[in-house]
């Protein structure tokens, strides 16, 4: 910065203080610019030879002045070891001024009026030290992220060396994706990582840009799609459009990509936890190549866990602010990795909270003024941080359908201990109990059926005991019913025979045929005469009779119902 720009910047301040230009100009001339020394020398001059008189008539007031107002330099100059910049100077606007102190800026005073200055900010250089105390506002979880793809556990699956999306990202030709799978697993953080794989200097040919379902709607893709086509045609290169939550844009929202990826206007990449078979319009699907991911395994948990301890840039030690070393054992590792349910965001979050009891915990053992160098998380500090074994179960998701489902065939193998773990999984879950006895009551006409009709009478008295009394005490009653479901023989006649009668009725060719005239009420005399209910045999007065039909004509001797069959498993 040169010496006019700095003597400028002085003169700014010396007139925002309420000093006349002449003044400050002179002062500053006298003092070689130092702005400090200059306030020192206009204040001890004005104590001897300041007179208001000898301003001239245009910058006074006609009827009376003001006395001479001597600010205190302290409100201006704090830890003014380093010269003023423009952007502290810039904030240094007189609000009050009397006509004549101040050059660009006039307004009218009372007689009585003792100017006030406004407080001015302070200029506060914070150091590197104090930086550091602070602790950084992500979780855990989003500092860890794997920044690359060789950081990411648990997908070996995609992300093996030949896999898809390696030779596409080695090659370049890297196509739409959808990327599925349980909150986590790293969608987010594969989506990323690929970015950042793909923009290396050598390899620079990508923008990512990230949206979230959850808070955008059309206008923002609309925008991202524009200026990815502005980018592309400036510069060639092209646009990673990051969709999170993308099963929650509706059908309408969703065809608004179709056309941006049919084109190559962006690579488009969604990250979803829904099935996409059930939440995604099939046109989307055909663009993008479906990539699930699995649940993390706890060994991929428990060396995420160990990375975060380990690492001091952006790890466990950051979260409490002061670059603690935080000490974990094997123990509490292995008790996060197996309770998280393969959600790495769980555990990573369940460990700060852990380091954030135990140095709590040490700080109080050491005292108020004690210093805190270390501290060590027990396995007590995780349970208090987990409280409860997380359960990965949605009760309007793929979970939810997945374990009525493992319910369903545990029951219908027989298999009574697994039956009752797939109903503890579900109660434990949040499942309602009423719909787990809905099911039951299916299930007893559908798979147990006339091996043993007293099935169905117990299941609708196990729904109505289920209403009567609600969770927690109708779990019992629920496993009773479970286990006699299970335990009980099989028939699947009565299932099939309706799906038979119901699938020829669908087939028939033309119209149905009538109902027999033999099989037709005859209340009116009119009707007999029309011979309905003629030649009909009463079969309570004709027991032996076996010459009356009643299936239409072109069904007879059709078999529907196979029975008697009372074999165990009639399959």
């Amino acid at each position: 910065m040169g010496s006019d720009e700095q003597n400028a910047m002085a003169e700014q301040q010396l007139l925002s203080m309420g000093f006349p230009q002449d003044l400050a100009a002179e002062a500053l001339t006298a003092t070689g610019g130092d702005i400090v020394k200059a306030t020192d020398w206009i204040l001890h001059k004005d104590s001897c030879n300041f007179n208001p008189k000898s301003l001239s008539p245009s910058t006074t007031d006609q009827r009376s002045s003001p006395p001479p107002f001597q600010p205190k330099i302290d409100r201006f100059f704090q830890f003014q070891s380093k010269p003023l910049t423009s952007t502290y100077i810039s904030t240094l606007k007189p609000t009050v001024t009397t006509k004549g102190l101040a050059t660009h800026e006039e307004e009218e005073v009372e007689e009585d009026y003792e100017p006030q200055l406004t407080k001015r900010p302070k200029l506060v250089v914070e150091s590197e030290k104090e930086k550091k105390k602070k602790p950084p506002h992500e979780p855990l979880s989003e500092r860890m992220r794997p920044r690359t793809l060789d950081e990411v556990v648990g997908q070996d699956h995609i992300l093996a060396q030949k896999s898809l999306l390696r030779s596409a990202i080695d090659c370049g030709r890297l196509p739409s994706l959808l990327l599925w799978g349980p909150p986590g697993t790293g969608k987010t953080s594969i989506a990323r990582a690929i970015v950042n794989t793909c923009s290396a200097p050598e390899n620079n040919i990508y923008r990512f840009v990230s949206l979230s379902a959850v808070t955008s709607g059309v206008k923002d893709v609309r925008d991202a799609v524009d200026e990815a086509r502005r980018l592309k045609k400036k510069s060639n290169k092209r646009t990673i459009l990051f969709i999170d939550e993308v099963h929650r844009f509706n059908k309408a929202q969703q065809d608004s990509f179709l056309p941006v990826i049919e084109d190559g206007s962006v690579i488009f990449m969604g990250a979803t936890t829904e099935n996409p078979s059930f939440h995604l319009i099939t046109p989307l699907l055909s663009r993008c190549r479906v990539l699930t991911l699995n649940p993390l395994k706890p060994q991929h948990i428990a060396s995420l866990l160990r990375r975060a301890v380990a690492d001091s840039n952006k790890g466990l030690c950051c979260s409490m602010g002061e670059m603690l070393k935080i000490k974990v054992n094997d123990e509490c590792v292995e008790f996060l990795s197996e309770n998280c349910d393969g959600d790495a965001r769980v555990a990573l979050n369940a460990l700060e909270i852990s380091a954030t009891t135990a140095a709590a915990r040490s700080q109080m053992a050491r005292g108020s003024n004690g210093g805190l160098e270390s501290a060590v998380i027990t396995l007590d500090d995780v349970k208090e941080a987990t409280q409860c074994k997380h359960l990965a179960y949605d009760r309007a998701g793929d979970e939810h359908y997945n374990l009525i489902s493992a319910l369903h065939k545990s029951m219908r193998g027989s298999d009574a201990d697994a039956s009752i773990y797939w109903l503890a999984r579900m109660l434990e879950g949040g499942e309602e109990p009423l719909y787990i006895a809905r099911r039951l009551v299916r299930f007893a006409s559908e798979d147990v059926g006339l091996a043993d009709p007293l099935a169905l009478c117990q299941t609708v008295a196990c729904y109505q005991a289920c209403h009567f009394i609600g969770m927690p005490e109708c779990n019992v009653i629920l496993a009773q019913c479970v286990a006699y479901l299970a335990l009980a023989p099989k028939s699947i006649s009565v299932y099939r025979a309706i799906g038979k009668a119901q699938k020829v009725v669908r087939e028939s060719v033309g119209q149905n045929e009538g109902v027999s005239l033999h099989l037709r009420n005859a209340p009116t005399k009119l009707m007999k005469d029309l011979g309905y209910g003629k030649d009909y045999i009463y079969p309570p007065d004709n027991p032996n009779s076996s010459s009356q039909t009643y299936l239409p004509p072109s069904l007879q001797g059709y078999k529907f119902l196979d029975w008697p069959n009372v074999a165990a498993n009639d399959q």
